[in-house]
């Protein structure tokens, strides 16, 4: 299961960080990193970018870069 199918409210578990070079570093960076709960909070209106609330903090994601992060619900 990827990020981008998470509903409002449910949590889940980082298993792995996908994509290559930059991209991936900065999501690293980020706080998005294996082992780590991560929250769906709400999409925007328009469904993209969707709420994320990860080590105490809000991030925003669009949903193509919620797809390269594998989770377990």
């Amino acid at each position: 299961m990827t990020l981008d199918q998470l509903e409002a409210g449910q949590r889940a578990v980082i298993r792995r960080i996908g994509g290559t070079g930059a991209l991936r570093r900065r999501l690293m960076d980020m706080g998005m990193v294996r082992g780590c709960t991560i929250q769906m909070v709400k999409t925007a209106p328009l469904g993209d970018p969707v709420e994320y609330a990860v080590r105490g903090y809000h991030l925003s994601l669009r949903r193509t870069e919620a797809q390269l992060i594998e989770i377990e619900p």
